[in-house]
């Protein structure tokens, strides 16, 4: 890729040109140093969902999810591979090409949204494998299932926010990258993902509810069980995804000069 490519400032249509430069960049990279290429955007959903179907229908009696379990765990497992990849990702976003972010001219969000984009784009290859596993499970599709691209959007304004606010932090506190990866490994367990919001007992769905990923999940998943639709868990992820991504546009705001300074 060329620097003029990446570093001419201008339009919002020679940023997005160059979003799309960076972003295919990266999946270039990540499979063609992969003999399995795009095997591995669903091979981590797939073993992690045979590990939870394996240890909840077969080791232990499971009151919690839906059935068929495999679907239930594969559509959030797939957004949750996205969330989690991304946020890793975001740690390092700037440390990664240090130089380049120096001396482009380009708004540095794109070193943000280009991870958002990239992670995302995989999120959407991993697509027919819950198509495959809702065919021959014989779960049954919905008209909610229309929800499913608003929670594409509320976990792509998530994930952005998330970025603006970790990669400048990240770049300037180096400890924080290992305290994300912890907070990522709990995040896991706290969020509905082996499990539905409506399973968590009081005081802890109060408390679920305030975790933006309970309401997006829900958004994922009723389109398969329709009985799963709870409007508080959405509507406090809606409200907290936007107010993640305006937190993040106001931090990236502040830190972007110090973290130039750091690099």
């Amino acid at each position: 890729m060329s620097h003029a490519a990446v570093g001419a400032p201008g339009t919002p249509r020679r940023y997005l040109h160059s979003l799309w430069l960076l972003s295919a960049r990266d999946l270039k990279v990540r499979y063609a140093t992969s003999s399995l290429g795009y095997l591995w955007s669903i091979l981590d959903p797939l073993v992690m969902s045979a590990i939870y179907w394996f240890v909840f229908t077969q080791v232990f009696n499971r009151d919690v999810g839906e059935d068929p379990y495999i679907v239930f765990l594969i559509v959030a497992l797939l957004p949750w591979v996205w969330f989690n990849t991304s946020v890793s990702d975001f740690t390092r976003a700037f440390k990664k090409d240090a130089r380049l972010v120096r001396s482009t001219a380009i708004p540095r969000s794109i070193w943000v949204n280009r991870i958002v984009l990239s992670k995302g784009i995989e999120f959407l290859f991993s697509m027919p494998v819950l198509v495959l596993f809702a065919v021959f499970s014989g779960a049954h599709v919905n008209w909610l299932l229309l929800w499913f691209p608003v929670a594409v959007v509320l976990q792509t304004m998530l994930l952005v926010g998330l970025g603006l606010l970790v990669a400048p932090l990240c770049a300037l506190y180096t400890d924080l990258e290992r305290t994300t990866a912890l907070i990522l490994r709990a995040l896991f367990y706290a969020s509905p993902v082996i499990y539905s919001f409506r399973d968590l007992p009081a005081p802890f769905d109060v408390i679920g509810a305030f975790n933006p990923l309970a309401g997006i999940f829900t958004l994922y998943r009723v389109g398969f069980f329709a009985d799963l639709w709870d409007p508080m868990p959405i509507l406090i992820s809606a409200v907290m995804c936007v107010g993640i991504l305006a937190l993040g546009m106001w931090t990236f705001g502040r830190l972007e000069r110090p973290v130039l300074k750091e690099l």
